[in-house]
């Protein structure tokens, strides 16, 4: 029996609630001492990427966007298979949906505003028409997320704007950016479609963000992969061997982090 912490019926007002405002936050959902036990593995991937000419790929001054190995402590499937989260993915992108990402956006001291934007282009742009969700971002800190430290800011409910509406608002005034702070363990689940921007972090501690993607099946993006070592492939359930299917299958993962080619997400 899948275990969950909250109820169907509550799972499916969270559903409801990105639907409606583009995105919802899980409160104290993962344990903090896991939170932890990442953000200690995860910062000497970060120096090593920073050290080795890693760029913040138009991201802005001192903005690093780091692909996390699949690897212990980041292969954890009691944080990807999530049963609640899960179940509100699914309930967003359909059955049979697919794990494409999982990675980092860290804002170092020396940050900026980004420009709002939003995550993806609509598939079908000549129609000037939305759709229901189709990709999804699911976000969570390694370190407590406050005013000072580079929170995101979004705007509900613009998800579902046509481009032209978009600009017009924008232009009107009337899209109103809301900053999001969160605890460790706190996760948020986004439609990447609701316009947002990161912005500046004002203290000296880095402020990583995780980001682990979850598309609808029929959805391929090559600007962004897991490379999943063949020895743990045997180790997988067989609804993680199904999630994560688009991805390469490498004999030997990088040590280092490698050069990102997601260099284009601003839409």
């Amino acid at each position: 029996m899948a275990n969950h912490r909250y109820t169907a019926e509550e799972r499916k007002t969270f559903t409801q609630k990105v639907l409606r405002d583009g995105y919802c936050v899980l409160e104290n959902h993962f344990s903090p001492a896991v939170i932890d036990y990442w953000n200690e593995r995860f910062m000497p991937l970060l120096r090593s990427y920073m050290d080795t000419g890693g760029t913040t790929a138009g991201r802005g001054a001192e903005r690093y966007y780091v692909t996390l190995p699949f690897a212990e402590p980041f292969a954890d499937p009691t944080i990807f298979e999530d049963e609640d989260i899960l179940s509100i993915v699914e309930g967003l992108v359909g059955e049979d949906f697919v794990m494409c990402q999982l990675a980092t956006d860290t804002p170092l001291l020396g940050s900026d505003y980004q420009e709002i934007h939003r995550d993806t282009p609509p598939l079908f742009p000549e129609f000037h028409i939305e759709t229901p969700p189709f990709q999804l971002a699911v976000n969570f800190p390694l370190v407590d997320v406050n005013e000072e430290n580079g929170p995101i800011e979004i705007a509900a409910g613009t998800h579902l704007l046509s481009k032209a509406e978009r600009i017009m608002k924008m232009e009107k005034g009337e899209i109103k950016l809301e900053a999001v702070t969160m605890k460790r363990g706190d996760v948020m689940i986004r439609d990447v479609r609701g316009l947002h921007r990161g912005t500046p972090n004002r203290t000296p501690v880095p402020r990583p963000m995780v980001v682990i993607g979850y598309s609808r099946k029929w959805l391929h993006r090559p600007e962004v992969s897991i490379e999943i070592p063949r020895s743990m492939v045997g180790e997988l359930s067989h609804r993680a061997r199904r999630m994560l299917r688009y991805n390469p299958i490498v004999d030997v993962i990088q040590q280092q982090p490698r050069n990102e080619t997601y260099d284009t997400f601003s839409y």
